[in-house]
């Protein structure tokens, strides 16, 4: 089981958080034999800019910014090789992507939603998977992926 880390801080040195991401894609790109080209490489960084979810579209628009001229299809390619090789989850009740903090992860996450200031953090609790696949499978049900998405409020906001 990853330890969860805390929710993050709305004031922190966000810098950090992307050029550790990108470091850690690197490095995990390399470990599986898989190319994390600049298209690639610029959807996580967009990705990673925030940590509240962004969608398809948000991207795109930020890709435009840049001065380039890409295609739906070019982002929604991107973001499948990005969650293929574990360096993205899919936050599905917003259609929505973030940044996985430990790449290469099992497939299992839980990921928390601040209702107040968008802000989202995921752990991966290989326990908590696991008791879900054994409940499945006493019932005949085979889990092939698997996310839980806890919506609520985090420190800075409770106190807001």
């Amino acid at each position: 089981m990853h330890a969860p880390h805390s929710f993050p801080d709305h004031h922190h040195d966000h810098a950090v958080c992307v050029s550790d991401a990108l470091e850690k894609a690197e490095s995990h790109c390399q470990t599986i034999g898989a190319k994390l080209t600049p298209i690639r490489r610029r959807v996580l960084e967009l990705i990673w800019n925030s940590h509240k979810p962004a969608g398809a579209y948000d991207l795109l628009g930020e890709l435009g910014r840049d001065g380039r001229k890409v295609a739906p299809p070019t982002v929604y390619r991107a973001l499948d090789f990005l969650i293929e090789s574990g360096l993205v989850h899919r936050v599905e009740s917003l259609n929505a992507f973030i940044g996985c903090s430990h790449p290469g992860h099992a497939r299992d996450e839980e990921i928390f939603l601040c209702r107040s200031c968008g802000m989202a953090s995921e752990i991966s609790d290989g326990q908590l998977g696991q008791r879900i696949r054994e409940k499945a499978a006493g019932i005949g049900f085979a889990v092939e992926r698997q996310t839980i998405e806890v919506v609520g409020l985090c420190r800075e906001c409770q106190v807001r």
